[in-house]
């Protein structure tokens, strides 16, 4: 039974920070879209100026999404039927 909630345990974490990371990496390229049609200059300033925004929305949405879905993906694996 310990094993069981270890291993969920284990891929809701996991699948969590890899659901920040991919979150980060998605906001972050969306915030920096808007940036583009600036000129060198501002656009460096623009980039500074949504990065940090991007960070955090992105990795609060992506450890909430990832570990959901990572708790339901490791409990489904191992639920074992009682009878």
């Amino acid at each position: 039974m310990k094993k069981r909630i270890l291993i969920c345990t284990a891929a809701a974490l996991s699948s969590g920070v890899l659901g920040g990371l991919i979150g980060v990496q998605t906001a972050s390229m969306l915030h920096r879209q808007k940036c583009q049609t600036q000129t060198w200059g501002w656009k460096q300033a623009c980039n500074a100026w949504v990065t940090p925004g991007a960070v955090w929305q992105g990795s609060i949405a992506g450890i909430w999404t990832g570990t959901i879905l990572g708790a339901f993906v490791g409990g489904s694996v191992i639920h074992k039927i009682e009878n």
